[in-house]
């Protein structure tokens, strides 16, 4: 499969939220973050997101909002301000119903199973948890040991997402993960072993001296596994935003054509064991929820990926988490330390956000749509005439076979589904500012 290089090294946005973060700004803060929370209605359910941006060592690959540190003392404190956070939020929106449960990072478990305990013991009083659909944690298998486990089933965990990425030694090598095959073999018997068995998948391409046989090797192993889901990822080379990523030598990343090809093999691989292709970049046997999720057209797209939750509100906790309400976006302090003296002065962390109008909430809608569906029918939303501009955008794409447009309907192809997030940036109306700030289109 070939592309036009010049629509493979387009820079668009992941496509997560829309706007998109780098459009937040600091005229949304903590009073405007507090009015919001407290118009919520009383039946509004909540999604919430912990963020833990600490790891004993960084990988050269990570884009994530993280530090490397060995020393407990960062750590504690960090979890005595979630704690604090915690309350403030809990405090100042009410015993609401939460209906998904995520933590991230950096690497969640570094707290500890004593604070992982305490820090939902403190979700329990602030929030109702009695309608938990889905407690998820991400992992760093080199860090899951036997009591880990057993106080993430004792704190409700019932989905563990695993960073795997690679299993070729000598990628390994190159990205500074070394993690061998049986390593997360073991983690995923002992994970199964006390009934967290709805496993997830992080999987990369792209990476340095990676080729398609190490894919190829690397798909294969994962699928003999049998995760609940799969989440394909191509590595986004940012050297310029994450100083430690200039590690790796751009001489030895696959180029555009490279990368697309390495998704497509990645995607048989799971495709041949049974897994159904989920938008962008995700995989789940036909009888998961977010693949019937998917089929019916129910599927969503958040910070975390493509999801089935549903609720009204996301509340982010911790150093730059990214929380939704209907108005709009807020961003707490990305640092660990402005985040901490914000709570310490009993306030919300949030430093920037962006308000939504009518025409963000809108092409919101089109956006996931096309992200979550692969098709996107106008009619719905007013027409082909009322997307004029962004319908010659589509143009150069239905030119090259990745969107074929018929009457009010366009539809991703086979052939378009790895670059799904160029037909969506055409109707991003503040893309172009900002184009250079995001990854490769693949």
């Amino acid at each position: 499969m070939t592309a036009d290089l010049t629509l493979l090294e387009r820079n668009v946005p992941r496509y997560t939220s829309y706007p998109t973060a780098p459009h937040f700004s600091p005229q949304i803060g903590a009073e405007r973050y507090a009015a919001w929370l407290a118009a919520l209605p009383a039946e509004a359910t909540l999604s919430l997101y912990l963020h833990v941006p600490f790891c004993v060592q960084l990988c050269h690959y990570c884009g994530c909002n993280t530090k490397a540190t060995r020393q407990r003392g960062p750590v504690d404190a960090y979890a005595e301000h979630l704690l604090a956070e915690i309350k403030l939020i809990g405090a100042l929106i009410g015993p609401r119903k939460a209906v998904h449960l995520h933590w991230g990072g950096g690497t969640p478990s570094i707290l500890g199973e004593d604070w992982l305990r305490r820090v939902v013991d403190a979700l329990g009083e602030a929030f109702d948890l009695s309608a938990l659909k889905e407690h998820n944690i991400e992992l760093d298998p080199r860090r899951v040991t036997k009591p880990l486990v057993a106080a993430l089933k004792e704190i409700g965990v019932n989905r563990a997402s695993l960073g795997v990425q690679e299993f070729a030694p000598h990628v390994q090598q190159e990205i500074g993960r070394i993690q061998p095959f049986e390593l997360v073999e073991r983690v995923v018997a002992m994970l199964r072993e006390v009934g967290i068995d709805r496993l997830n998948f992080d999987l990369m391409y792209g990476l340095p001296k990676q080729g398609r046989a190490d894919v190829t090797r690397s798909a294969e192993r994962a699928v003999s596994l049998k995760p609940t889901r799969i989440a394909l990822f191509g590595y986004a080379h940012v050297p310029w935003f994450k100083k430690h990523q200039a590690l790796i030598k751009e001489a030895d990343l696959p180029g555009p054509q490279e990368r697309l090809r390495q998704a497509r093999i990645a995607a048989d691989v799971f495709e041949d064991a049974g897994y159904q292709s989920i938008g962008l970049d995700h995989f789940a046997f036909a009888d998961d929820e977010l693949a019937i999720a998917a089929r019916e057209q129910r599927l969503h797209r958040n910070f975390q990926g493509y999801t089935t939750d549903r609720a009204d509100a996301l509340i982010g906790l911790g150093a730059s988490a990214i929380g939704k309400l209907p108005q709009g976006f807020v961003q707490n302090a990305i640092d660990a330390a402005g985040y901490s003296c914000a709570v310490e002065s009993g306030r919300p962390a949030t430093v920037k956000g962006i308000a939504l109008n009518d025409d963000d909430r809108l092409r919101a809608t089109l956006i996931e749509r096309l992200m979550c569906d692969l098709r996107l029918d106008l009619s719905r939303f007013g027409g082909v005439a009322r997307f004029r501009d962004e319908m010659n955008t589509l143009v150069p794409l239905a030119d090259a076979g990745l969107v074929s447009i018929d009457d009010q309907t366009i539809v991703i192809t086979d052939a378009g589904r790895p670059l799904v997030r160029l037909a969506a940036a055409a109707f991003d109306t503040y893309l172009p500012a900002n184009q250079a700030r995001h990854s490769l289109a693949v």
